[in-house]
């Protein structure tokens, strides 16, 4: 060995590895980066968004909240409805309603009083079998007149509905009935036939038929009761008189002293209900 090589530099070069050559030189390009427009942060919420990502739960919640929400906005709407003809009303008409009330009202207390009055005379009566025979009687003619078996006459109201364009309705007629009970109607009669608790009006053709029996326009109602209280409750706002109107058709409403109701119906025998009094 020379001397040259046990010098201490070539003795540690030895026992080094090799140097090792750089992967790229320098003077190498570096490559370009091609890169697109930048996202804004606006266009990734829309990319996160759509297209949706809805599972099975997801769906069903939402036709369920769907479905509570469209209920809610028809009864909203059906109270909005209802309520906008006394909203739009004249204060006249609202007092004529407040009347209206308060005469159902008295009505029911007269007949409260009536009862009492016909028990206090059972009570007190000497011949108490006479006294119940009498009411008895008397309480026969009024079921008979509820019942129109029997004719009756007595103070109300006339009503005439002319129909030229056949638009009138079976449950038009229907809405009347049921308004003139409520108003106090003690007997009613449509053209030819007598109006009961189990009366029931459909359609027939251009016509209607109550209780299966034919009636033409125009249509006749001979109402007794009060006529007071009778001709103000087809007038009010959104009632009886201006729904008619309102599909063409021409009311008129007239009181009078004496009012006849003389259509008569054949008293039917239960088949099964039986007096249950002893």
């Amino acid at each position: 060995m020379s001397n040259e090589d046990e010098r201490p530099e070539h003795r540690l070069r030895r026992e080094l590895p090799e140097e090792v050559q750089a992967s790229a030189s320098p003077e190498a390009p570096i490559p370009e980066v091609k890169s697109g427009p930048a996202v804004t942060g606006r266009q990734r919420l829309v990319q996160g968004l759509w297209p949706p990502r809805v599972s099975r739960a997801q769906l069903i919640v939402a036709v369920l909240l769907f479905g509570l929400g469209f209920g809610l906005a028809v009864q909203v709407a059906s109270n909005s409805n209802s309520d906008s003809a006394l909203r739009g009303a004249r204060q006249e008409d609202l007092v004529r309603i407040l009347d209206e009330l308060d005469d159902r009202t008295q009505r029911l207390e007269d007949e409260k009083q009536g009862l009492q009055k016909q028990r206090d005379e059972l009570e007190n009566s000497s011949d108490q079998a006479e006294e119940a025979r009498k009411q008895t009687a008397e309480k026969e003619k009024q079921l008979g007149i509820l019942a129109g078996t029997v004719a009756a006459q007595g103070p109300g109201i006339t009503m005439t509905i002319d129909d030229t364009k056949g638009t009138v309705e079976a449950d038009m007629l229907l809405d009347a009935v049921q308004e003139l009970r409520a108003a106090g109607a003690e007997a009613i009669q449509v053209n030819d036939v007598r109006v009961v608790a189990n009366t029931y009006l459909t359609d027939s053709g251009k016509s209607v038929s109550v209780d299966g029996n034919k009636i033409n326009a125009p249509y006749r109602f001979k109402v007794i009761g009060k006529p007071q209280d009778l001709e103000p409750a087809l007038n009010i706002p959104g009632g009886v008189v201006q729904t008619l109107e309102k599909e063409q058709a021409t009311v008129t409403v007239e009181r009078s002293a004496k009012i006849v109701v003389d259509a008569l119906r054949a008293a039917k025998q239960p088949d099964y209900a039986r007096s249950s009094s002893r």
